[in-house]
């Protein structure tokens, strides 16, 4: 059987994934002594938290066309799959030397990179009647973090 998922359901992974995200920079944050890579951490952190209101917003401004459901899942087990997949499939626990910036910040460009791959994915399987244009937004957010941790990373270099 297949399944359609709608913008509403992509853009509410796409949060989880940010929380994920900032989460990520906060724990390595702590984790590293010199202060300006600490702050840069928070500052990607504080850029997740950002996006997380990007994609809220965007979701807040989806017609009404672009949430239906297209299933009935009156016990809202789509909206837990999708939190489990969001969870597991981007920016989940990973095992690298908290105290090494340079291995921090390959660890977050693989986890940004992944998350391009995912929301291009899901964008192939969003019909356009149900905001399939809107995951390009997701895209190119995600596309600005790359170029911000790849930057850091060749100074570190």
């Amino acid at each position: 059987m297949g399944y359609d998922f709608n913008a509403d359901e992509i853009f509410e992974m796409a949060e989880q994934i940010e929380r994920n995200g900032a989460s990520f920079y906060r724990k390595s944050a702590k984790l590293i002594a010199d202060p300006a890579e600490k702050k840069l951490l928070l500052d990607l952190a504080a850029m997740e938290d950002e996006h997380e209101k990007t994609f809220a917003d965007l979701r807040a401004g989806l017609s009404e066309k672009e949430k239906v459901a297209t299933v009935f899942d009156p016990e809202g087990e789509i909206t837990l799959y999708l939190r489990a997949l969001a969870d597991t499939g981007v920016f989940f626990e990973k095992n690298i030397d908290p105290s090494s910036m340079g291995d921090i910040l390959k660890e977050a460009i693989l986890a940004e990179k992944d998350s391009i791959v995912f929301y291009l994915g899901m964008k192939e399987i969003v019909p356009e009647k149900l905001g399939k244009a809107k995951i390009d937004a997701i895209i190119k957010e995600e596309m600005t973090h790359i170029k911000l941790l790849s930057k850091e990373l060749v100074a570190l270099m």
